[in-house]
């Protein structure tokens, strides 16, 4: 089905791919869709309910029908869609939702049972008897649902993410996107320019109009050409956009080495997190089709999909190809068709008035009222004002109008308005800051319009960004009216589809209707139209106006579904990219987690990071012994830790400090340049939610640092805060976590190794914060201490956080000090009182950690009504210490406390343990725990039951800070 002398492609038919077990060939550029299509392949798939025989019917993502399984084995990817996947030497594809094979499929039985299986059947064949649910009908359901299946094995294929940075992210690169990413890039502005498609240039690969006198390919190609010579513009072809999101975030899935065999360097995907200051949405339009008797057939295409196909691919998708449209651009599919010498029998058209050749027959006011052909077209039966008749042909192009892709302008909840000129809808203004719409996006169908809005939109966005604009004229092309008569569905008998893969006809909706889910949500999951893998791209509207018609409403009223990321199906492997094999959570990884696995540390999880529990050492043989030599370490010389994992909340605005003095139960608007204070932020219901550290780094600069365990926590608590409770306030907050690292320098020696670091000493109080140098690096440097002793935290940008690591645990180890990890970690904050959320764990207040005097009196802030509440202030469990008293010494956590002659039952229990350790430095256990009226029964003995290791200890009762109690250490 190659037409000679059409076509962008370049070489011959030299690529050998399968499908079914059967080997084709195809040629360089050509995707699985159009070397199908050149082999005279028609039927590709079986629909989802009723498993009608189905072809190709566009030549983009939005296609419906032609999905299949791409690979064998663990890296076998099902509902792949034709139209996107490239041709490769060893390609191997099949066909999927058919048994025993795609032709002589078993289960369309369920076709001739269709009047049965009505939208909704479901709901009501399945209800009764109320005990077949489990063992007979969904056992069945389960087997027959779905497409296409997974092997089961691990897939052991590469993916990766990446993150991007511009000041224009242009989202296709039709006519007006490339207008758009020149004017930007020329006007000097970082440009982005991402495009789903293998090869950039739009509709401009799929037409024969010229641009500036010369073919658009062309035209597009010597755009390219300037637009990759530039070191400010990155074009990123094979990229869709998936989504938008607040500030200015877009997801973006790669497809990377998918049109290659596996296995190779590349990895199959990469999934990219795209941050623009500004955008412009230039994805162009989708062709959708028209519901008439039975429309469904291999053959029956959209038109621009012949026309792309024929000029692009060099393909005829027929050899008697005939169309059916209510507007005029299919007329130009005829004009090409003829032109590459293939026979048009005839177009069809539903308007009263259309374009008329001399060169083929032109049915008006007509009607597609019939089709046959059970795995291909072969006739249909049309309608018209002079009367009816069958025609003999294998292909027929459908145009319905053009819906443009707006959907990224819904993401972020806005709805399109519709626009009965275009018998479309149309994106809304404002609906994601920062974006704006031009081209067929816009409803601008004419090639010279979309060129001319591309400069505009980049005129305006440049504007925006305080860049001078460059003076650029809009090429010379085609400007033709775009004349379209709405129409949604053909009357007459048999079945007219809407949404072509999950099998939804007119009917269906209509039934909807009578049904009374008039909603469009409600007829949509009653009807599961725009549920299938193409989310309605072709048949929404047309649905949507199905239902205006059944309930008496107009489009408009009727409204839309809601769009929703991410646009095309994008693979769980490429978003968690990274964490194959690690289940749900994502694996964190601090920048030394590699020297610690040099120096033999076992990692444990804390809050989804992983950190080394300890150093071992020649010659120790027990974690104990290697945590008792670092807290001796810290104690005596100098140690080092990475506490990169605390979160870290970077606070600006002019407001910055009445937030903070909003979220912090303390007060930290007096807080001075250059010193950092301990708070505590409570929830709303007056428990304490987190505590931590505050810097002010300048006039109306904070960090705020998190445990590591609430860092997720605190931030949606904090942006709650800012968008909900305090909105009046000027005030940016971003997540910084991960930006820097961040290490721990603490014990007597600190300030020695500090002095052979630092390019510049600088002499720091405590609670003091300073910029400081390292080798060059500008970094940060806190005088706090989480051990008890003189300590610091120095913190560099997250690229120099290796080499920071290696080079203060060899500095330390020159001052008799070294690493140490959580264990020791742990013991040292225990033997000082400090808090983890082993202690504030949700149910613990300010006043149970001995902390009531920190909440201000004289602000408001989050949780301090409830705070107040009698049954949080008096009564209370109250955190204090504990301490062997009896033969036994182990202490644990987790146990309960008790009277001494009580008996060991819930009923009598008075507290319980949170936190233990071993003490080296004072040669004893240690606990933490709460205990009824703790605070006043000092000296007191009670016993601790843990009745899951089968301990039962007398303890003292003790302040909670059992070493140096005055703080003299960290003072220094």
């Amino acid at each position: 089905m190659r037409v000679a002398g059409k076509g962008l492609l370049e070489g011959g038919d030299d690529i050998a791919f399968r499908f079914d077990g059967t080997t084709y060939r195809g040629r360089a550029g050509d995707t699985l869709a159009s070397a199908l299509l050149a082999n005279d392949v028609r039927l590709v798939a079986r629909s989802f309910k009723y498993h009608r025989p189905r072809g190709v019917f566009t030549a983009g993502s939005e296609e419906p029908n032609a999905l299949v399984t791409v690979g064998r084995g663990a890296a076998q990817v099902p509902n792949v869609r034709a139209t996107v996947q490239e041709v490769y030497d060893g390609l191997d594809t099949r066909s999927q939702n058919a048994w025993p094979s795609l032709k002589h499929d078993a289960l369309a039985i369920n076709d001739a049972l269709s009047p049965f299986l009505g939208a909704g059947f479901y709901y009501k064949t399945f209800m009764w008897p109320r005990g077949f649910w489990e063992k007979l009908y969904e056992p069945i359901i389960r087997r027959a649902a779905g497409l296409g299946a997974l092997s089961g094995a691990a897939n052991e294929d590469r993916y990766e993410k990446a993150f991007a940075f511009c000041d224009v992210l242009v989202i296709g690169a039709g006519p007006a996107g490339l207008m758009a990413a020149l004017t930007a890039a020329r006007a000097g502005a970082d440009v982005i320019l991402a495009d789903e498609d293998q090869r950039m240039g739009g509709r401009t690969l799929a037409e024969t109009h010229q641009i500036d006198g010369a073919p658009g390919h062309v035209w597009a190609g010597e755009v390219l050409d300037e637009l990759a010579g530039m070191e400010n513009v990155r074009l990123m072809p094979r990229t869709t956009i998936t989504g938008a999101y607040d500030q200015g975030t877009y997801g973006a899935l790669e497809r990377v080495g998918l049109h290659r065999p596996p296995g190779g360097a590349l990895p199959r995907e990469g999934f990219w997190r795209i941050v623009a200051r500004r955008a412009i949405l230039c994805a162009g339009a989708i062709e959708r089709h028209v519901a008439f008797p039975d429309n469904d057939r291999p053959g029956i295409m959209a038109a621009s999909a012949v026309r792309a196909y024929l000029n692009r691919w060099g393909v005829a998708p027929g050899q008697a190809v005939t169309l059916f449209a209510n507007n005029d651009d299919a007329h130009r599919t005829a004009t090409d068709l003829l032109d590459a010498g293939v026979k048009v029998v005839g177009v069809i058209d539903s308007r009263d008035e259309a374009p008329v050749s001399p060169d083929y027959e032109t049915f008006l006011r007509g009607r597609v009222t019939g089709t046959a052909g059970r795995h291909g077209l072969e006739e249909i039966t049309i309608a018209h004002k002079s009367g009816g008749r069958t025609i003999r042909t294998d292909c027929l192009a459908v145009s319905g109008g053009w819906n443009p892709t707006l959907h990224l302008t819904s993401h972020l909840g806005a709805r399109p308005e519709w626009a009965p000129g275009r018998a479309a809808f149309l994106p809304a203004k404002g609906a994601v800051p920062g974006l704006r719409v031009a081209g067929a996006a816009r409803g601008t169908f004419s090639t010279a319009g979309c060129l001319a809005e591309g400069i505009q939109a980049a005129r305006r966005t440049l504007a925006d960004l305080d860049i001078a604009a460059p003076d650029i004229a809009a090429p010379e092309a085609e400007d033709a009216p775009y004349r379209i008569k709405a129409l949604w569905q053909v009357p007459g008998d048999g079945r007219k589809w809407l949404d072509l893969q999950n099998d939804v006809t007119v009917k269906d909706v209509e039934l909807a209707a009578r049904e009374n889910f008039r909603s469009v949500e409600h007829m949509k999951r009653y009807t599961t139209q725009g549920m299938a893998t193409d989310q309605g791209k072709i048949s929404n509207v047309a649905a949507l106006a199905v239902l205006a018609e059944a309930t008496g409403r107009g489009v408009a009223e009727t409204g839309t579904t809601t769009f929703r990321p991410p646009f095309s199906p994008v693979s769980i492997a490429a978003m968690g990219a990274g964490g194959q094999g690690e289940g749900f959570a994502p694996r964190r990884l601090t920048t030394s987690h590699a020297a610690s696995l040099e120096r033999g540390a076992p990692m444990l999880e804390a809050g989804l990071w992983y950190r080394p529990a300890y150093f071992p050492r020649l010659g120790e043989t027990t974690w104990r012994q290697s945590c008792d030599r670092e807290v001796g370490m810290v104690r005596e010389a100098v140690g080092v830790t990475d506490v990169s994992t605390l979160g870290k909340i970077d606070v600006q605005g002019p407001d910055a400090a009445a937030f903070l003095d909003f979220v912090y139960a303390n007060r930290m608007s007096t807080l001075a340049e250059g010193r950092v204070r301990y708070g505590i932020m409570l929830r709303e219901d007056g428990f304490v939610m987190d505590d931590g550290t505050c810097a002010r780094l300048g006039p109306a600069h904070y960090l705020v640092t998190t445990t590591t365990a609430a860092a997720g926590q605190v931030m949606r608590h904090l942006d709650f805060a800012r968008q909900v409770l305090r909105p009046d306030l000027d005030v940016g907050i971003a997540s910084a976590t991960e930006q820097w690292a961040q290490f721990a320098v603490a014990g007597p020696r600190a300030g020695a190794l500090l002095a052979d670091l630092l390019d510049d000493p600088v002499e720091l109080p405590l609670m003091g914060a300073a910029e400081i140098e390292v080798a060059g690096v500008r970094g940060r440097l806190f005088r706090i201490s989480f051990s008890g002793e003189l300590g610091y935290e120095i913190a560099v940008p997250a690229r120099f956080g290796a080499a920071l690591f290696r080079l203060l645990v060899t500095l330390a180890e020159g001052q008799g000090g070294g690493a140490y990890g959580m264990e020791a970690l742990n013991v040292l904050r225990i033997e000082k009182g400090f808090l983890t959320h082993a202690e504030l764990h949700g149910r613990t207040t300010a006043h149970d950690l001995g902390l009531g005097r920190m909440m201000a009196t004289g602000k408001d802030f989050v949780g301090r009504a409830a705070a107040g509440r009698p049954g949080l202030c008096e009564d209370r469990e109250e955190l204090v210490g504990l301490r062997p008293a009896g033969a036994v010494k182990q202490l644990t956590a987790g146990g309960f406390l008790f009277a001494p002659d009580a008996p060991p039952e819930r009923v009598h229990a008075q507290g319980y343990t949170t936190s233990a350790c071993f003490s080296p430095t004072l040669g004893t256990g240690l606990a933490l725990g709460f205990l009824r009226d703790g605070r006043a029964r000092h000296g007191e003995t009670v016993k601790m039951v843990d009745h899951l290791r089968g301990l039962s200890v007398l303890c003292e009762v003790c302040d909670p800070v059992f070493f140096d109690p005055d703080g003299g250490r960290a003072r220094g």
